[in-house]
């Protein structure tokens, strides 16, 4: 028996879910995603409730290696608020007293509420994704992520994933490529 060849591109990163060319299938994403797509994009519809890491993780074998997360955080200085997105890869987590503290030149930073979260971003919680964020927000993108051959993603709906490259990622309007990660 032939061993099975190893999964290569955007499939490497999608375990049984399968995947569509992302442009051709705008019923699947809001909008504003729809219409920042990177020319390489690929989407999978999902099960809502399996929209978190690791339930899609455990439901399609997904690896978690090929997954990122995207949170966003604020602080303030001087009287004024800083926003930016920050997607790191699943296996790790965003160093937001840290690294995202320094990046966003602030006292303290935070996750923003749920509430904020989704009204702001104009994505459903649980489905936030770099792609399509609001004008003038950072996007601060793990150096991980962005070396990454392909990362699985939020779509900024629960009911699909993207399948971008991490070089993608990394040229995402407003994206600065830093180390912001601490191991999960």
């Amino acid at each position: 028996m032939e061993p099975e060849a190893p999964l290569v591109g955007p499939r490497s990163v999608a375990g049984s879910l399968p995947l569509h060319p992302a442009a051709e299938h705008p019923g699947l994403l809001p909008g504003a995603v729809l219409a920042a797509l990177p020319a390489h994009a690929w989407v999978c519809a999902i099960d809502p409730d399996v929209a978190d890491t690791a339930a899609l993780v455990e439901a399609a074998g997904v690896p978690l290696e090929g997954s990122a997360n995207c949170v966003l955080v604020a602080g303030k200085r001087d009287g004024q608020e800083r926003v930016a997105a920050c997607v790191v890869l699943a296996t790790t987590r965003a160093d937001v007293n840290g690294a995202v503290k320094r990046a966003l030149d602030v006292r303290k930073a935070s996750f923003l509420p749920t509430e904020r979260a989704v009204a702001e971003s104009g994505m459903e919680f649980g489905g936030i994704t770099p792609v399509g964020l609001p004008a003038g927000w950072r996007l601060l993108v793990d150096r991980a992520v962005a070396a990454s051959p392909w990362v699985l993603v939020g779509s900024g709906v629960r009911r699909s994933k993207l399948v971008v490259r991490g070089a993608d990622v990394a040229a995402l309007p407003g994206a600065e490529v830093a180390d912001i990660a601490l191991p999960g």
